[in-house]
Formats: C-alpha cells, structure tokens, sequence
C-alpha cells in the first residue's frame, strides 16, 4: 500500500539520519520527500522479492525489516536489519538489476520510497547525495568482508553474542531487568544470521540463560547483564 504525503518535522528527522540524505538541509530535504511515496506493509508482508527488478529505493519509517537472501540449497538467510532512517534495496540507485534480496517486515512497518529515475534524478540536483550514494557501497562492502572474517575467525558463541548486542543496539527497549529486542526473534532466525545451526545457538542461548545473562522466550531476547554479554564479545569468554 502506498500513500502521499505532507513532510513533517518526524518526516525530515528520519531523512535526515539517513545515511544517503545526510548533510541535506530543511529545503533539499523537504523537496526529497515530495518526491517520495510511503509503503506501508504488515508484519510477515514482503516490499520487494529477490529477483524482482530493482527500481525501487527505499528509507524505513517505522518497524523493522529483515532482508533475506536464498542459497542454492533453498534456505533463507538473513543479510540484514533494517530499522528506522536504514536504507532498502541501495542496488536501485544504479537501475541496472534485479534485487539480491528480499526485504520482509518483521513486525508492522513502513517505508518511504522513490523511483530509481526519481533518485538519479535528485542526485544531479543534490550532489551530497551521489557523494553519500558512494559512501553506502563502501559501508556495505565493509560490512560484508567483517562478516566474513567473523564467520572465519570468531567461535560461535562470539558471534551469537555480537549479533544479539548489534540487535540491542537497532531495536533495544529498556525494561526492569535489562535491555529487550523489540521485534520478534526466534532462534532458528539466529542462526541464520550467524551462520550457525539451530541446535547450536538453542544450546548456547540456554546456557547463557542459566547463567544468568539472558532471558529468552519464544521470539523474544532480553539481555540481563550487558558487562557479561560483552566480555563474550570483546574477551573470547564462554
């Protein structure tokens, strides 16, 4: 579903901690978002399919969306989080392929989007941002060759543990006894971003239960001690 809209002060706050509209001011963030539509998609609700033609770019509103990727084997796995103000389907700022991935809401969310023609289009009138554009494939670039060192170099129970922490980080809302991931998180979606099996990360997420760090529900995480979960990062503790 898609909408029109008017640009509000909440509006240009998301745009503007975006990554590729960073540095615009009031007027070029204002004439950005009339350009743009919002998708509005319901929890398990897809924006776009692996393999569908990337014509489309999009910046998160509100929710969270998990961008999966198919192997050659037919399992999902999971590429990325993208949470408020994070961008969507980066490939469409070239128009010249298909999506490698698909992008599903986890929970409730909604998106702003813009044509590839529309975003080349206001790369020519803003040039910070086709110099913010250039700066997104680096990030992106980046993040997959530390992913690959992690799977390389890292014990599962280190990966687990950063993956949780990065989670918190996104999406963590503050409740008595520490820090909960809002939006539903099953163990087998875990795994998928840790490159792990089910198995493993049920075994290492009871043991960190007993041990006090984590409670852990059916699709839920919530980090009880935060100085235990990072020593596992940061130290190599299991």
């Amino acid at each position: 579903m898609s909408q029109h809209f008017t640009p509000s002060s909440v509006s240009l706050s998301v745009l503007a901690d975006s990554r590729i509209f960073h540095g615009l001011d009031e007027a070029a963030l204002t004439a950005v978002l009339q350009e743009s539509t919002i998708r509005n998609i319901s929890a398990g609700g897809f924006f776009f399919h692996e393999g569908d033609p990337a014509n489309t770019f999009f910046v998160v509103i509100s929710g969270a969306v998990r961008l999966l990727q198919t192997t050659s084997e037919g399992k999902q796995v999971i590429m990325h989080l993208a949470t408020p103000s994070q961008e969507m389907a980066v490939i469409a700022m070239s128009d010249r392929d298909i999506c490698p991935v698909s992008a599903e809401a986890v929970k409730d969310s909604s998106a702003y989007a813009w044509s590839s023609a529309d975003l080349q289009r206001l790369m020519k009138l803003y040039p910070p941002i086709a110099l913010n554009s250039g700066d997104m494939v680096m990030r992106r670039l980046r993040k997959a060759q530390n992913m690959y060192r992690e799977l390389a170099t890292e014990r599962v129970e280190q990966r687990v543990a950063r993956t949780i922490m990065r989670l918190a980080e996104q999406t963590g809302v503050e409740t008595e006894s520490g820090i909960r991931i809002d939006m539903p998180l099953t163990r087998e979606a875990i795994a998928q971003m840790t490159g792990t099996t089910l198995y493993t990360v049920s075994r290492v997420l009871t043991k960190w239960e007993h041990a006090g760090l984590v409670n852990i529900g059916r699709q839920f995480v919530e980090i009880l001690s935060q100085k235990g979960m990072m020593d596992i990062v940061e130290n190599h503790k299991e």
